[in-house]
């Protein structure tokens, strides 16, 4: 009996399987289709339908810094837990300059790292706004690092107001207006700028990319089929 090389049956098997038979009769080979790769973040249409993007409404960011203020209430307090296991404090009050330093970082740390992988945090994800750069590129860390410096100047002065005042009237329910500190940073934005005083400073812009977002969907969808 004749031998049968195993590896020429597995050549023929693997002929047979990519190839097809068409209806008259004549073999056609099947070329797979692999799917057209999403566009890449950092492709040059990309950038240019970011630099094109309106700037984001200031409905939508007061919206999202409402959504932010409940991420920052479990960022800050597990960072001050962490920060009472670490230096066995007792109460509030214990390493009140360090504390305030700690979570001061802590909330830098938060910002910067979703700033820089995606330009969004999850509730400006939710409201589908992004940071970027001045002209649509990716900010790099020293703009993003420079803006969480300067978006505290306007809530701190406000703050140093209600201060003050407090200190001048000798009336401590001056302080429950500190819960409108944050939104001081909407008065750059009363004219025809959008931006906040700390993006022009830093060269950055928040832009809406809800239509960017519905294309780039519509375009994986097609590809799909």
């Amino acid at each position: 009996m004749q031998k049968i090389d195993a590896s020429s049956i597995i050549g023929v098997m693997r002929v047979k399987a990519q190839t097809s038979v068409s209806p008259e009769g004549l073999e056609k080979p099947q070329i797979p289709m692999s799917p057209e790769k999403p566009e890449s973040p950092e492709s040059p249409e990309s950038q240019r339908r970011l630099s094109q993007a309106p700037d984001a409404s200031r409905a939508k960011r007061i919206a999202s810094m409402m959504y932010e203020g409940v991420l920052l209430f479990a960022v800050v307090f597990l960072a001050d837990m962490l920060f009472d296991t670490l230096t066995q404090s007792r109460h509030g009050l214990m390493f009140r300059e360090g504390r305030q330093v700690w979570l001061f970082i802590a909330i830098g740390a938060y910002f910067l790292v979703c700033w820089y992988r995606g330009g969004q945090t999850l509730p400006m994800r939710a409201w589908h706004i992004k940071l970027v750069g001045e002209q649509g590129y990716r900010a790099s860390f020293k703009q993003l690092l420079l803006r969480y410096l300067l978006m505290w100047l306007l809530p701190l002065a406000g703050m140093a107001l209600i201060h003050a005042a407090v200190i001048a009237t000798a009336w401590p329910a001056i302080y429950m207006f500190a819960i409108a500190a944050p939104f001081l940073v909407f008065i750059t934005t009363l004219g025809n700028e959008r931006q906040f005083l700390h993006d022009r400073l830093a060269k950055t812009r928040i832009i809406d990319v809800k239509s960017i977002e519905a294309d780039v969907a519509a375009q994986q969808k097609s590809n799909a089929h």
